[in-house]
Parts: structure tokens; sequence; C-alpha cells
């Protein structure tokens, strides 16, 4: 089939457009091979185009399958062309979010301009080890088949990243070389980390390993990995700028050359650069900045050892300030310059080269800030300002002398023959020489540091193979090109023609590898481009010929290449309206370069006078930099000579020819170099393109991309792989995807080759459009569409047959149910006719007997209904003339009551408001009068006459006594009256005041009783509206009481029948069940009768206490009434009788608080009538008693209390009556349980009550007995309401009242701190009864599965001797099966029995045997003589001495010895021990043996050194026992079962340590016997800590065993392998291109998922066979299966084509089997299941609808293990297999991500951590094991251990 063919209607194609270059279009007519026009509709505008084709040249490219669309390596395009690898890319970046895609065997990297979660330490190693195609493209697949070819093939390698400046160079290359530091990093690093993840695992642990590790088995972490990523910001610092389009742009290229060891492992690095951007240091362009070092010095100014540098703003530096925005968003340049001077001081750099470094950088900036001014009498001379402070600081800053620096900056000298001539310089020159030594002092210190980080990454050893990483800048067009972007493009021709070279080389090996006829492929070569660069009289030759010239200019060289070059090379052309500008047409574009500028920037001319000054700097570091150029910059680098700087008498010698070298031919040979080394390696590429200008993120500009792409040279790629055969298909793969287009009789399952073959033979008629390989299937391009296009309308064809078949099976199949439905009803019909004509002859025949009796019975019931009807109108008509009359004389009756009420309600309303009114007027008149009054007393006292009043007698008074003072000492005295006369006046005006405020007193009443006359006035209108309220709601009450009562009415007829309806179900179901379940329940009848019973006569007993209770309480009043009968005699003088003042004995010893025997369950009641009317009477004789003694309280508290119990009693009595019932009825059993359930709780609460009673009569008592002082504090409030505190006071006689009543206060606390502690008593027993029960309930269930039985016992509560539940349950069971339960219930039970019996035998035997023992010792002892026989008693443990033995020589002390669980051995055979029972026992020997045996033989040593008190030989044993362990792992650190059987030991000496400490935590678990073989005289806790911590590193190495075993297991068998054969339906049509493979396929093509249940299972089988704790092997499986998990999940979210649907139900059934699994070794609770949460979840996700908004919320609330990253990662890479299926739509995606903000993720990253481990723990587990009963099997040949 030709290409031509497939152009039919539909068919979408590709059509160019001018913005979007390229845009879909579909044909809306056939065309047909000759046309010369194609209807064309495209898909966004939907415009109709009409496309002119002249030949099949001009057909418009088609569009491939949408099933091919985003594929991850673009040559698996079944169409491949620029639309198809434009519209590709797209897809993946926009919708998939995926940055990197493969083309062939280039890595296209897309800069997203975001930070991606893709560079994690889990990124690093979920790609490690993995095919390069098996997963989704990335930087570190590209790294790791690079790593991986260098250890496979022996040879060196090569990473090439290029790519235009912002699209990510720089970034993709650092990454690149930190997967080798990590992958690649030194053995000691993994060491070291055991450690790191023993501490994760287990974060408690506190123990110093250095204390019994050997030095040196975990050394220090090798520094090399990080120096070669610390090299990365020192040389970002001083080769990085800021540019237009990009923020982190690399003005440099490099190649950095990491070595490898033998070991693969990092040994060092080497660096490599190339044409330094020098012309940045002096100029940038708007909006650019220079290089970042600069501006991060700027920012560290103020830090104080800059403070001699005379820093400030970056603006305020000419260097620095031209491109106007010298800050960077989201970029802190004082942090960044922390982090270049960490990394500085990482790679070797000493402060003190640091600070000379920053030292020349801050000369540089004030440098640039030195102004240089024409002179004004001269033009041709130019001076510097004296007093500039830039000039000085230059001059500190570099060390040299200010008057020559200023001098020499403004000439230069000219050597003649035999003089120097000093020539001044015009000020453009100065500047232009100022700017040359500035960039001659970067470029020097940029080389410096380069050299000076290659010496230290210089490896020490020997380098066995290397990969190195190229950053170099990309293929570069602009408006302005020069020397710079010339070198770039010149560069870029040469890794254009290796790639492509390089790319041809490998379809040549493809083809020759499996065998296929090939012709030549013609590809672009850029050979004459690169010789029009490079040859003989090429441009750089002409250019450096025309720098040799003294009158050398860039027009002259320009002159030269048109007379040369034009219209001679192809590559080479001339601009129309430019003399100076040339133009190469490179492979990529044509580029117009401006000459100007070449000459001076290949000359990088520097003044020899500059040169000078410098090298006579005092700072060494500037000295250094300026000889390394070797003086002028003609000579070449190499030479180190000095030059001369005064006159000189001899002559100057000028540098060789050969030892000049320009710039251009510096890079040449450079290059050339580069490309020799990359020759010898084997390349890998990655091209970085830059989607848009504006670096916003995920923006892709059509346009922009496809330059980038042509410039790249990924298209030349495309071009040559669709020359030959893109498509290729494995045998295998193209047999399962297309089996559909196959004939039976084609297919031969043994043969596939010739099968496929056959198959394409057939299909494909042209013979040139395939080939076959030995392995592979090579199509031409657009084949693969091709058969998919057949593959389809095969699967049409089917699906339409399909359903015409169903269809006609349906149609058919409801027409035969039609016609059996018809011939039915037929029948049926057919039969009700003839029953309807029978059922009407019986009618007639039976009418006229109906008729004859219904008419007689009508004309009856006729004539007795008239005469019922006559006699009920009679009755209802006299009974209703009653009711009126009896109504009227009511209504009579009424209505003079309510006249009567009424009228007295007005005269007592009239006479109330009239004694108001009278009252009012009475106060008002008051008032009025009080004012008056008032009014009038204070005129007078404000009168003068009233104070003369007051003051009557006064003058004469004074007259008289001035009379006789002037008699006497008239001055004296009348001083003295004076003061008199002031203080009366003083107390006058104080009476005054009083007055006055008993004015304002009266007036303050006058003011409060109006207040009150108000309020009063208010309350009366209040009283007024709440009458009126209250008849209105009596009114609305009436109404709804009335219609509450029809309401109810009706709801009472709808309950009684509802009641009927239910009385005669519930009559039915006792019935049923009565019938059912008498027998069952007989039993149970007759123990609730007992119970009943039991019951009853506690409560009898309950009765008779009360009763006696009353009695004591009797004979305490008639004691009280003595008492005071006799205080009123004494009151009387009358004589007092010894008996009236006795006290009454004290009872309440006698009292039983503790008693609980009443109310356990209320008899039939046949004495309780009587019981309270004894009550009563009681009562009533107590109550003129208590009146007597002033205890009316107390009566009032007793009838409440005698009221209560009464009424309970009632409750109580009708409870038992209805249990009676329902015993007698045999009601339900849950009936039961609940009534005795009900009767329990209110026994308690009766209980309580009683003893409440109790102490309240006991207090009585000692209120009684008690006398004279009273605490009212201590008084409760029932006894400050019973016993007033002026009737206690009254019996206070003695003085011992208060004394006994807190001796019975103590009394009763204590009594309630023992009913508190029996009350837990009773409930801790009670708990254990419930363990007790549910112990005995799963040894049941466990029995039953053993028997065959499996019973749902859920609810019962299991007996040995009866199972209710059980019963039930066998109710539905046939009466054989039942018969068969119970016997196999009953075996279960004799057999435990019998267990238990033997159980018992074994104990005595053994305690027989010890007596036996202890007799005969004891026989002995009475048969010595002599000797100290205390120390040989059985108590102390130890045995008869040898001289003791000697007298009885037919005693054997080996028989004799009571074994006391102890091993003795001596100090010299510690060794031999640890050798023989650690470092040279196999765990296989030890299978045989007791699980554990060498940790129980290591303790009993331990215990007898204890014993012995020798903590030498204790600390040894353990610390060699240590030891041992730790060297049997070391060498064996591989064998699982070596690990395993260690592990279970180590945790066993734990535990046995743990369990003999003596400590009361893990004592309470131990028997008598074990607790007596307890540790004696040593603590081990710090030895346990070391076991602790020595078990955890053992639990690493295991899962580090475990993980190795199952990491090439877990992609093949979880995803990869189909455990449901045909769900997939074939591999997706991507006809994959196989790379170059790290892992052979044979190595993962044969695991499945059994290999990994097998392999668990292996596991769990060794754990579980060396006695390993139960907790420790769960704890072990859930770590593993998170492993597995984790795995799975890192690689599903890796690889494109696992996202689909039937992947997802593969998935699920192997997790379901690793479930199973999980079930089937009793693991279900050890959080295994939990641990592949995630994994589940994905599965689901992969298998649910993903349309609509419903679906979006199912996945969030489904998926809650899953990040929002994965979520989104998997629908974006979540691709169809068949095109039936339907891709995740980009606005469901959006959807999914709104929902997903609110969430909180607690992981950041988008893999899971294949590292993280749980936290182990190691559960106590006492061992039941007597030590005593250990025996040591000779094959440990340990037989100098002796038992003690």
């Amino acid at each position: 089939m030709t290409t031509a063919e497939l152009y039919t209607k539909g068919a979408q194609v590709w059509v160019p457009h001018p913005e979007l270059v390229w845009q879909g279009a579909e044909l809306t007519k056939d065309y047909k091979p000759g046309d010369k026009e194609m209807h064309l509709e495209t898909e966004e505008e939907k415009e109709t185009i009409v496309k002119k084709v002249k030949s099949d040249e001009d057909l418009p490219p088609l569009r491939n399958p949408d099933i091919l669309v985003g594929q991850n390596d673009l040559t698996s395009l079944s169409y491949l062309h620029e639309p198809a690898v434009l519209y590709n890319l797209q897809v993946r970046f926009l919708q998939n979010n995926a940055i990197y895609t493969y083309c062939g065997i280039v890595l296209v990297a897309i800069n997203p301009y975001e930070q991606l979660p893709l560079y994690g330490n889990e990124m690093v190693m979920a790609y490690t080890g993995q095919d390069m195609g098996q997963m989704d493209p990335h930087i570190y697949a590209v790294a790791e088949e690079a790593f991986r070819q260098m250890q496979r093939d022996e040879k060196n390698q090569s990473i090439i990243v290029s790519g235009e400046s912002g699209a990510g160079k720089t970034v993709s290359a650092k990454y690149a070389m930190r997967y080798f530091a990590t992958v690649g990093g030194s053995s000691d690093d993994m060491e070291a980390s055991i450690e790191q993840r023993v501490l994760a695992s287990n974060p408690i642990m506190e123990t110093n390993w250095s204390q019994f590790l050997s030095v040196g088995e975990y050394s220090a972490e090798s520094a090399i990995e990080r120096k070669v990523l610390a090299s990365n910001p020192v040389m970002e610092a001083i080769g990085n700028a800021k540019t237009i389009r990009n923020d982190n742009s690399s003005r440099f290229g490099k190649y950095i050359q990491i070595g490898f060891n033998k070991n693969y492992t990092i040994i060092g690095a080497s660096m490599r650069t190339y044409l330094l951007e020098k012309s940045r240091i002096t100029f940038q362009a708007e909006n650019e900045r220079t290089y970042h070092i600069f501006y991060q010095l700027c920012a560290a100014a103020d830090l104080p050892e800059f403070e001699d540098f005379c820093l400030s703003d970056p603006m305020n530096f000419n260097y620095t300030n031209q491109g106007g925005d010298p800050v960077i968003k989201d970029l802190d340049d004082l942090e960044e310059f922390h982090n270049t001077k960490q990394a500085m001081t990482l790679l070797g750099f000493s402060d003190k080269i640091q600070q000379e470094i920053f030292r020349i950088l801050a000369a540089l900036l004030h440098l640039g800030n030195i102004e240089v001014d024409e002179n004004f009498k001269d033009s041709e001379k130019c001076f510097i300002d004296p007093e500039n402070p830039h000039l000085y600081a230059v001059a500190e800053l570099l060390g040299v002398d200010m008057n020559q620096f200023r001098k020499w900056m403004c000439n230069r000298k000219i050597t003649a023959v035999h003089q120097v001539i000093e020539k001044p310089l015009r000020s453009s020159e100065a500047m232009h020489g100022r700017d040359a030594l500035a960039k001659f002092l970067y470029g020097q210190l940029f080389d410096w540091i380069v050299s000076k980080i290659n010496n230290v990454l210089t490896p020490q050893s020997k380098e066995n193979s290397f990969i190195g990483v190229l950053d170099i800048y990309g293929f570069e067009v602009f408006e302005l090109n020069s020397f710079e972007q010339f070198c770039i493009n010149y560069a870029n021709e040469k890794l254009q023609q290796q790639f492509t070279q390089h790319v041809f080389k490998l379809e040549q090996e493809e083809y020759v590898r499996e065998e296929i006829t090939w012709s030549f492929i013609d590809y672009y070569d850029n050979q004459p481009c690169i010789d029009l660069i490079e040859a003989k009289l090429g441009l750089l030759d002409l250019l450096d010929e025309e720098c040799k010239l003294p009158k050398g200019s860039d027009q002259n060289w320009c002159q030269k290449l048109y007379d040369k070059h034009l219209k001679k090379a192809k590559h080479f052309d001339k601009p129309r309206m430019s003399n100076k500008a040339f133009i190469i047409f490179h492979f990529a574009d044509k580029v117009e370069y401006q000459a100007e500028g070449f000459l001076e920037k290949n000359r990088d001319l520097v003044n020899e006078e500059h040169i000078n000054i410098l090298r006579a700097s005092e700072f060494q570091l500037v000295a250094d930099l300026v000889s390394a150029k070797g003086g002028v910059p003609g000579p070449p680098p190499a030479k180190k000579g000095k030059i001369t700087m005064k006159h000189l008498p001899q002559k100057h010698k000028q540098p060789s020819k050969e030892m000049r070298k320009t710039v251009g031919l510096q890079f040449k040979e450079s290059l050339c170099l580069l490309m020799e080394t990359l020759n010898s390696t084997t390349p890998h590429y990655v091209r970085c393109i830059k989607p848009n200008d504006e670096k916003q993120a995920f923006t892709f500009e059509p346009k922009r991309a496809m330059q980038q792409l042509r410039a790249c040279g990924v298209l030349e790629t495309i071009r040559i792989s669709s020359a030959g055969y893109p498509s290729r298909w494995t045998y295998p793969e193209f047999f399962q995807r297309y089996r559909v287009l196959m004939v039976s009789t084609e297919i031969k399952r043994e043969d596939m080759k010739n099968t496929c073959a056959t198959v394409v033979s057939r299909l494909i008629k042209d013979p040139d459009k395939f080939q076959f390989g030995k392995t592979k299937i090579f199509f031409r391009a657009g084949q693969v569409a091709y058969m998919e296009k057949l593959r389809s309308d095969k699967l049409r064809a089917c699906s339409i047959m399909i359903q015409k078949h169903i269809r006609g099976w349906l149609m058919k199949r409801r027409y035969q149910k039609l016609k059996q439905l018809a011939l039915w009803l037929q029948q049926r019909t057919r039969g009700i006719l003839a029953r309807r004509y029978l059922k009407w002859m019986r009618q007639t025949k039976a009418a006229t007997t109906i008729q004859k009796r219904f008419r007689g019975y009508l004309a009856r019931s006729r004539y007795q209904k008239m005469r019922w009807t006559i006699l009920r109108i009679q009755a209802w008509t006299r009974g209703k003339f009653a009711r009126i009359r009896f109504l009227q004389l009511r209504f009579e009756v009424k209505a003079r009551l309510i006249q009567r009420a009424w009228r007295g309600y007005v005269a007592r309303k009239r006479y109330w408001h009239e004694m108001q009114s009278i009252i009012l007027i009475q106060s008002c008149w008051r008032r009025w009068l009080a004012k008056k009054e008032l009014k009038k007393l204070k005129i007078q006292a404000k009168s003068v006459d009233h104070y003369k009043k007051l003051n009557k007698g006064m003058e004469n008074k004074i007259i008289d006594l001035q009379r006789k003072l002037n008699e006497q000492n008239k001055e004296s005295k009348e001083l003295h009256k004076k003061v008199e006369v002031i203080q009366d006046l003083q107390t006058q005006v104080t009476e005054l005041k009083k007055t006055e405020e008993v004015a304002k007193v009266s007036t303050n009443k006058v003011h409060e009783l109006e207040d009150e006359i108000t309020k009063l006035k208010a309350e009366l209108d209040l009283t007024k509206k709440e009458k009126q309220m209250l008849e209105e709601e009596g009114e609305i009450f009436k109404e709804e009481q009335e219609m509450l009562n029809t309401a109810l009415k009706a709801e009472i007829d709808r309950l009684a029948t509802e009641n009927k309806e239910l009385m005669e179900k519930v009559t039915l179901q006792e019935e049923e069940f009565q019938a059912a379940h008498v027998p069952e329940l007989e039993l149970e009848k007759q123990e609730l009768e007992g119970e009943l019973a039991q019951e009853r006569s506690q409560h009898q007993q309950l009765i008779k206490d009360y009763a006696r209770m009353e009695q004591r309480y009797e004979n305490m009043r008639d004691e009280m009434t003595l008492l005071q009968q006799g205080k009123l005699a004494d009151g009387d003088s009358a004589v007092p009788s010894p008996r009236m003042h006795r006290r009454a004995g004290s009872d309440v010893s006698s009292v039983d608080l503790n008693s609980e025997s009443g109310y356990g369950t209320i008899g039939k009641g046949e004495g309780e009538e009587q019981e309270r009317e004894k009550l009563l009477q009681l009562m009533q004789e107590l109550e003129p008693k208590l009146k007597t003694l002033g205890m009316g309280r107390m009566e009032e508290y007793l009838k409440f209390k005698m009221s209560d119990l009464v009424e309970e009693n009632k409750k109580l009595k009708n409870d038992i009556t209805n249990l009676r019932q329902a015993v007698a009825d045999s009601n339900t059993e849950e009936e039961l349980v609940k009534q005795l359930d009900v009767l329990t709780e209110e026994l308690m609460v009766r209980r309580e009550e009683v003893l409440t009673l109790k102490t309240s009569m006991v207090d009585q008592e000692g209120h009684i007995e008690n006398s004279d002082q009273w605490d009212k504090e201590t008084m409760t409030d029932l006894d400050l309401y019973l016993y007033p505190p002026e009737y206690l006071e009254s019996l206070n006689e003695d003085g011992e009242l208060m004394q006994a009543y807190l001796t019975q206060k103590e009394t009763n606390r204590l009594l309630e701190a023992q009913m508190q502690a029996s009350k837990k008593n009773a409930e801790f027993q009670e708990q254990e009864l419930r363990n007790e029960i549910a112990a005995l309930k799963e040894e049941n269930i466990r029995q039953q599965k053993l028997l065959g039985q499996q019973t749902d016992r859920r609810d019962s509560a299991w007996s040995v001797h009866y199972v209710p539940d059980v019963d039930q349950s066998n109710l539905q069971l046939t009466p054989e099966a039942r018969i068969e339960a119970n016997l196999q219930h009953e075996i279960t039970r004799l057999t435990a029995d019998n267990l238990d019996l033997r159980e018992e035998v074994e104990n005595h035997e053994k305690q027989q045997r010890r007596l036996k023992k202890q007799i005969k010792i004891l026989m002995k002892r009475q048969n010595m003589q002599g000797g100290d026989q205390s120390a040989l008693t059985p108590d102390a443990g130890s045995e008869p001495s040898p001289k003791d033995d000697e007298g009885g020589p037919h005693v054997k002390t080996k028989d004799d010895r009571v074994f006391m669980g102890m091993l003795e051995y001596r100090k010299e055979d510690e060794q031999k021990l640890i050798k023989n029972l650690i470092i040279d026992l196999k765990p296989k020997s030890a299978v045989n043996m007791l699980p554990g045996l060498p940790a129980y033989i290591l303790f009993m040593c331990i215990r007898h050194a204890d014993y012995i008190g020798d903590d030498n030989k204790v600390k040894s044993l353990l610390t060699g026992t240590i030891n041992g362990i730790k060297r049997v792992l070391k060498k064996r650190n591989e064998d699982f079962e070596t690990v395993s059987f260690w592990l279970a030991n180590t945790c066993r000496l734990l535990h046995n340590l743990k369990q003999y400490s003596g400590e009361e935590s893990f004592a309470n678990q131990n028997n008598k016997q074990q607790n007596e073989h307890c540790l004696r005289n040593f603590d081990l806790t710090e030895y346990r800590q070391v076991l602790s911590d020595l078990a955890v590193h053992i639990y690493q190495m295991m899962i580090k065993i475990m993980e190795s075993k199952l990491q090439p297991m877990i992609v093949p068998g979880m995803l990869e392998h189909e455990a449901i054969p045909g769900v997939s339906g074939g591999a997706r049509p991507s006809g994959m291109r196989q790379r170059t493979q790290s892992i052979s396929d044979e190595m993962g093509g044969r695991y499945t998922l059994n290999s990994i249940l097998k392999q668990l299972s292996v596991f769990h089988s060794i754990m579980t066979t060396h006695g390993m704790d139960p907790e420790l092997v769960k704890q072990t499986f859930r770590q593993t299966f998170y492993i597995i998990g984790a795995g799975t999940l890192n690689n599903l979210l890796l690889r494109k084509e696992m996202c689909h649907w039937s992947k997802g139900m593969q998935i699920r059934y192997n997790v379901s089997q690793l479930e199973e699994w999980c079930r089937d070794h009793h693991l279900s609770d050890s959080g295994a299941i939990q641990s592949l949460e995630p994994v589940i979840q994905a599965a689901q996700l992969l298998q649910v609808n993903k349309k609509t908004e419903e679906d979006a919320k199912a996945i969030c609330d489904t998926c809650k293990k899953l990040s929002s990253q994965q979520i989104i990662k998997i629908l974006n890479l979540y691709t169809p297999v068949n095109e039936f299926e339907e891709r995740v739509s980009i606005s469901f995606i959006r959807i999914i991500q709104a929902r997903l903000k609110e969430r909180k993720d607690i992981q950041s990253t988008l893999l899971l951590d294949t590292k993280f481990s749980y936290p182990v723990t190691f559960p106590f587990n006492p061992s039941s094991l007597q030590l005593d009963s250990i025996q040591l099997p000779e094959a440990l040949n340990v037989t100098f251990l002796r038992k003690v």
C-alpha cells in the first residue's frame, strides 16, 4: 500500500501555519493519486482549505494515530517529520508536564521555568540499575546509561549537553554530576550509612557504638563527591551571568571529566573551560548583569573582612550598573555569596586565598570607576585625577605603586632599537587599555581558580575510566553577531558533525547486528562549512594573518574574505548593504556576522606596562596571575620569562611566530582536543530547549521551539531515522499486538518469526517497507500506522459481528418467550372460560335457594330493626330531655356561684382601691405639711433674729468678762476668753451641721416614698396586663386541649389496632419460639430459679438487718429521752438519778458495714405489705418520741427514705414478677438476660443506699454518745439537717461527743477505702475472666478449624461445658450435622482435658523427683563427718565438696545433684565456648535443636558468673559474645539464614537478661522457680542496651539482604508479569527502539509474582524455624512489604506504558495475592497490607472513571495515601492501550488539582523513599522454658561446660 492511498476522507494531516508553525486538518474528500487538489478543514478555525498538489512531495504530512501521541521516544512515532515531533513535544510538555523526551539517542529537555520534584534521592534510587528505555525519559536515565556502559564495556563515556542560553544546560549538567556523585560514591560512604540507617530506624537508641565497635570498622565519609559537586557553585559565581534570555547563563563552556577507579567509585575529577566571555566584564546590555560574583561581593560589603575594600551598592560601579537591573527575582546575593565561600572552603581555598581573590575582584570594580580625562591643551594627551578615590583603592587592593599605575594608564612605551620611547595616549585609548586590563586580570583569575579546582580534584590513585560532562553553548543567532558568536557556532558545527556521524554509526551497527540488507543513508554533512572556518586560508587563518600585520583592520580582513570565498564557497556570502559583514550558512541557519571588533578580540592585547606594574605587586597572587600569562599577550601562555620595563642597552627579544597564539587559534586547538576526547568515548546527548523568551512556566511557543530543534540536530536525527527503518518490533511483541490480523493456519507458536513474516508479507505488499532481522521486524515510516489502521478495522468488524450475533440471539430468545407466553395464555384462557361456565351453572342452581332463605331473613331483619330503632329513639329522646334539665339546673347553680364570687371580688377590689386612695391622700397631705415645716425651718435658720435668740445673753457675759479681764491682766485674759468663744462657736456650727443632715435624711425619705408610689402604680398596671394575658392564654389552652384530646383519641384507636396486631404476631412468635427453644432454655430456667431463690434469701436477710437497725435506733432514742429527762430534772433542782446520766453503750462495732448480702434479688413479696405496715407503725410509735427530743427533721428524712424504699421495692417486685412470667412462658433468652442485667444494676444501687443508711445510723449513734465541743466544719449537710447546732450543743455534756464523731468518721473512711479496693479487685477479676473467655473463644475457633467446623461465635461467651450460641447456630443444621458438631466439640474438650492432666502428671513427677533428690542429699548430710555443713544446704544451691564425698564411694555426683539452671566453665575455655557456640555454629545444624539454644546456654553461663560474683567473667563473656556475633555477621553478611539465626538468638539473650534481671516489671511474668533463677549480684542494664543496639544492626542487615533479593523481582513480578493472561490485549503500539541495555532481558524476564511469593515464604520459614519473636517477624514483613510497594509505585510513576486500565487490574490482582499470602501466614495484623495502600490506590486510580466532577470527588476521597503530585502524575501518564479508550482530559486534571489544593500532603516528593525504615522495637517476650530442663546436645561440642 502506497502512502498516497492513506489520504482518504477523515484522514488527519498537518498544514503550515504562520504562528503555530503547523496546525491539524482533516480531509473532507477522498484524495486519489493524480488529483491536483486536496480539500481540507482545519481543526481549530474549521476553515476549508484547497491545497494544490503537483506531486507526492506536495502532500501534507500525515498525523500519527491518537494512540501514539505523547510517546516517550520521538523515533517510535509511525510518521516521522517536523510537525509530528513538534506536536508530540508540545503535548508532553503542556498536557503531561513532561519536560524530558527521547529522540533516538538524544534526550530533549525543555526548560519548565519552575521547580519540579524530579531530582531527589528517591528519584536517583528509582533510576539506578534501570534500563534507559523502560523508565520515563530523565537526565538520570542518560546518566545511568553512561555509568552502566562504562561498567559493562569498560569504555569512557561522555554526556554532551547543549542548547541556547536559558535552555537549562547548566542545570542538566549539574544533575548529571549529582547522579554520578550519588551512585558512584565510595564504598566507605555505603558502610558509613549503615549506622545512620540503624539510628534512623531506632530513634531512641543512645548507646555509643565506639565502645563496642573496633576502630576503623566504619570509616569517615569520603569528600571527593562533595568536592565535585562543590565546584558547581564556584564556577557559576565566576562564570555565569544574567542575560536577557536567562538569569543564570553560563558564559563559558566547560568539560568536566569525572574519574572512577576499578570499583567504579569516584576518585577525582578535572575541568576544562572554553572561551570565557570576558567582554561582559566591561559591558552589559540593558537588563543584563555581569558575573554573579561581583554582585555577591557588593551584597557582602558590610562584612567585617571587607571593610578595607570600600564596596557599596552595585549601581555605584561602572562595571555592574550598565544593565540597569542588578537584582534577580527570588535570588539572594548575600546567601549565594555564603554558599560560594562554603564551596571554596570545601575545595581547599584557605581564608587567606579567598580574601586575596575577593580583593582582586573588588579592585576590578574600582578600576571600572577610574575616569580618564582629556587634556584641554593637547587632545593627544590625557590624565587621571590624583585625588580620585577609586585610583587609590585600586592601588591599595592590587598592591601596586599608585603614581606608576596612574602614569602608565595614560602613557605607553615604544621600544626602538636601543631605546624606549614614552608615548601619551588619548583618553579613548586609555579607557580601552583600562578595560583590556580588567578583562585580562579577570580571565587570569578565572583560569587560576579552574586550575586550583583541578589540583584539588585530581585523583590520587590511578584512574581506570572516566565520564565527561560537556556543558557548552548552543547555536546562537542575534541581531548583532560578533567574534563570540562566531566561535560558538564554529564549536556547534564540530559537535553537530560528530553527532551526525555517531547517529549514522549506530544505525549501521543496528542493521549489521540484525543482519538485514540496507542501503547507504544520505545525510547532511557540514564538513564544507567547517573547512570554510578552519581550513588553510579559511576564516580563522585569514584572521590570524591579519592580526600579525601592524596596520591590520577589520575591514581589510573582511575584504580578504570577499576576495577569497565569495561565490566560491557555497556556505559563504556577503550582505547587500554592508562591506564590514559576512554571512555563513551553518547547519541550523544562516548567520550574519559584523566584522568590527574581530581583530581586537582575537588579539586580546594588554599594555606591557600594566603587566610589569602588576608583576611588582606586593600581593603574591596578583604577581602569580600576571606571571602565568607570560608577559605580553603575544607570547604563548607557557612562557614565564620577565619583560624589561626600563631602557635596555641590549636588543629586546621578540617571541617567535610559533609561540604567538591568538584567541581563535587557542580555541581551535582546544576544540580539536575536545573532539579527540569525545571521539574516544561513547557519547550521550542532551539537547536543551527553551520554550519561550518570557521565562513563563509551562508556556510553549512553537516557533521558538522549532528553531531550536533545527539548531540542535534533533530534526536531523529524525531525518536519519526516517530514512531507514525507524519502527522496530520484536517478534513476540508483534505477535501479541497483531494477533487479531492473523489467520489460524498462519500461526505457529514454535516458529514465531515465520508466523510474523507470513502475516507482514500478506498485509504489506511492498517488500521495501519492511525487513526481517534476527530478533526484530524493521518497518519504514508510516507502516506501523497502516498496521494500526488494519488492526482497528479488524477489531471494529469483529465488534460489529459480535453485536450482530448477540442482537440476533436476543431477538430469537424474545420470540421464543413470546410464543411460549401466547400458548400459555391460550391454555389458561380456555380453562378460565370452562370454569366460569361451570361456576355459572352452580350459581344458578344455588340462586333460588339463596333467594328463598335471604328473603325470609330480610323480612325478619326489617321487623327487628324497626322495633329496635323505635326503642332507641324513645330512650334517646327521654335522655335528651333529662340531660337538658340537668344542664339547666347545673348552669343556674354555677351562675349563682360565679355571681357570688364576682360580687365579693368587686367589693374587695373597691375597698382596696379606696384604702389605697385614702393612704395616698394622707401621704400627700403629710408630705405637704412636712415640706411646709421644712421650708419654715430653713427660713428661720437663715435669719439674724434666730441667731440672736440662740445667742441671747452672750453680750452681757462678754461685758462681764471684759470687766473682769480689765481688773486682772487685760491682754492675756482677753485672749483666753476669745479662744473659748471661738471654741463655743465651732461647737454650735457642728450642731447646726447635724441638724442640716437630719433635714436632708427626711428629704430623702420623702423622695423614697414617692418612688415607692410610682413603683406600686407600675406593678398595678403590670398585674392588670398579666391578668388579661392569662385569660387569653386560658382560652387558647382550652382550644388546644380540645384539639389534643381529639388527636389523642385517634392515636389511642390507632395504637389499639397496632397493639392488637403486634400481640397476635408476638403470640405467634412466642409459640414458634417455645416449640423450638424450650429444651435449650430449660437448663437456664433452672439456673435462674436457683439464682432467684438465693437473691430471695439475701433479701430476707436484708429485711432482718434493717429491722435490727430500727430496733437499735429505737433503743438510742430511748436513751436520748432519758438524757433529756435527766437534764430537765437538773434544771428543776431535783435529785439526779444515776441511771439518767449513764451513756448508752456503742454498738458501732457490732454493725457489719462490709455486709453486702442485701438486695440480691427481690423475692415473691409475700411479707412486703406486712413489712410496710410494720415500718409505718414503727414510725407512728417513734413520732412522739422524736417530737419530744426535737427530732422533727429526722422524722422527715426517714419518711422520705422510707417512701423511696417502698417505691423501689414495688418496682423490683414488678420486675421479678415479669421475670417469673417470662421464665414460665419460656420467653426469649435475650429478654431474660436483659431482665437479669437490669436487676443487677438495681441490686448495686440498693446496696449503696443500704450502706449509706448504715453509715448514717452509725453517725447518729456517735452523735448521741458525744458531748461538749463540736466542730461545725466537720458536719455534713445531712448532719446539719438532722441535728441542728443548738440541739447538739445541748447534748455535749461529758466532752466526748466530738472525739467519738471524729473516730467514727475515720472508721467510715477506712471502710469506704476497703469497699473501693474490693470493687477494684472485683473489676480486675472480671477483666481477667473476660480475657480468659476471649482466649477460650480463640482456642475454640482454632479447634473448630482443625476439626473442619467453622461456626460464627462472635456474640457468644465460650465455656467448656455449655455454649448457648453454638446451639442457636446449630438450629439451622440437620440432626446428623448437629450430632457430629457436638461430638467434635466433646472430642476437643476431652483432648484439652487430657493435655491438662498430662501436664499435671508431668509436674507431679518432676516435683516427686526433686523431692527424692532432696531427701537423698539430706540423708547424705546426716552421714557426713566434719566439714562445714551450712554451706551445703539446698537453699544455697551448691554441691557436696569432693572431700565430703570420699567417704561414700557409692555416691554418683552427676546423678544426685540438683541442676540449678547454671553452667560453669573455666576462664581459659571462654574462647573455646565462643568459637564452638557462635563462630563455628552453622544455622542448618541448629535446625533440630531448641530454638534460641545458644542464647540459653550463654545466659546460663552468665548466671553462674553472676552467682559466684565474678564481674570480670561476666564482662568478658558478654563482650566476647557481642564481638563473636559481629565477626560471624561480617563474614556472612549476605547469608540470610545466618543473619536471621543470630537476630533470633540475640533477641532471646536480650529477653533472658530482662526476664531474669529481678526487676519487678519483668518478674511479674515469671513463675516462682524462674524468679529463683534471677541474677543476684550484677545489673546488666547497660549490656541490655548494647544487645538491643546490636539487634537493631542485625535487623537492618537482614532487611538489606531481603531488599537485595527482592529488588530484581519487584518490577518484573508486580508490574511486567501478567498474572491474568490476555487482559492487557497486547503491547502498546510504541514500536520503541530497544536502547542500549544496562540489564539483559533474560535477567528481568524470568521473575514472576510467584517468584516473590516463594521468596517471601522462604524468608518466613527460616525466621519461624529459628524461633524469631512473632512481633519481630511482623515488623520485618511490614518493612519488606513497604519496600515492595515503594518499588512498585515508583516504577509505575516513571513508566508511561504501565499507566492504563488493564495494568491497574493486573496490579490489583498481584496485591491481592500478597494479601492472601499475609493471611495464610497470620500476618494480617502486622501492618504489611497497610503499607501497600499507595499501590492499591494507584491501581484503583487507573481503573476508575475520569470524566465528571463526581469522578474527581471519588478520586480525591479514595486516594488518601497518594500525594497530590502522585495523583496528577498518574493522570498525566495515563495512556490507553487501544483507541477505544479515552485519555484523561486537561479539564479533568485541572479539577483534580483544584480539589487537591486543600489537602495538606505529608509527603512533598513525587516518589516514595525506598530507604525509609519503620522504627524497630523488641517487645519483651518471656520464655516459659525452665532453665534446669535444658539439655546440651553433643553436636555443640561444649562438653567442657559443667552443670551446677
